[in-house]
């Protein structure tokens, strides 16, 4: 997400405490955080994730100490909020690789094989066909569309739903059908 050269007077304007600039910027920051956002939250989490991030630099652009480093802060304004909004969402947290390996160490292979067959017999038909074609198969994603007939934003988005349900069930959670 580098800020064109062009809105560089744009940024120091909205850091000098111009509210119209500010405004102006946050407009061409938007497609930037946005795009990031859908590429690192759950697509849930999306519009959240840019809103918050959004207020974030509008209430603390002005203690940003060098505008060079605007891009790098708001992508990391944006890293955070999607990881926020993941704990919350899924009530686990993908880093917590402390945690995963206790999960682990408490399973054996047959153990692991027989709660992962009840993970993906718990979810709904339409979200166990495109794991078990993905995951198992390890059909492409428009090799998927193509034989469901879905788009391939469609197969994206119920693979990663499929996924959260699934990680929810083997972690202990209550999985959300959508």
């Amino acid at each position: 997400m580098a800020l064109a050269a062009q809105h560089r007077p744009l940024l120091a304007a909205a850091h000098g405490g111009d509210p119209q600039a500010l405004v102006q910027l946050l407009k061409v920051a938007r497609p930037d955080i946005r795009r990031y956002a859908q590429q690192h939250c759950l697509l849930s989490d999306v519009d959240d994730a840019v809103q918050e991030a959004l207020l974030i630099v509008s209430r603390k652009l002005p203690s940003l100490r060098a505008l060079a480093a605007f891009s790098g802060w708001a992508i990391r304004l944006v890293q955070r909020e999607c990881r926020r909004l993941g704990r919350v969402a899924l009530r686990y947290d993908p880093y917590d690789e402390e945690k995963l390996e206790q999960w682990l160490a408490t399973h054996d292979a047959v153990g692991l094989r027989r709660d992962l067959a009840a993970a993906l017999e718990s979810l709904p038909a339409h979200y166990r066909e495109v794991i078990l074609l993905r995951d198992v198969l390890e059909l492409t994603i428009e090799e998927i569309a193509g034989h469901t007939g879905l788009t391939r934003a469609n197969v994206k988005s119920r693979l990663h739903r499929a996924r959260a349900m699934a990680r929810e069930y083997l972690l202990g959670g209550k999985p959300k059908v959508n």
